[in-house]
């Protein structure tokens, strides 16, 4: 399989893994996976790929600030995420 084909593949599973059931949830994931993906360090691929392993409750109270994620690599991410433009 081609590298193209294999980045293709992965992109689908993550989209898949964005669909959380929330509307706004999955917008904000999705649109961070559609922008901000191809071009993100290792690092920072990583950092997404935790995010998605939170549990939706926890998510939606930290992408509304009423909490702060443990680890300062999340919330950074998450505040990067929401500041996307729509």
């Amino acid at each position: 399989m081609s590298q193209a084909a294999d980045d293709a593949a992965e992109l689908r599973k993550l989209r898949w893994r964005c669909r959380r059931g929330m509307r706004e949830l999955d917008q904000l994931l999705e649109r961070w996976l559609e922008r901000q993906w191809r071009q993100s360090p290792t690092h920072e691929r990583a950092v997404f790929l935790r995010l998605l392993d939170s549990e939706d409750d926890r998510l939606w109270r930290w992408f509304l600030g009423h909490e702060t994620p443990p680890d300062a690599d999340l919330a950074a991410l998450i505040q990067h995420i929401r500041q996307l433009p729509v």
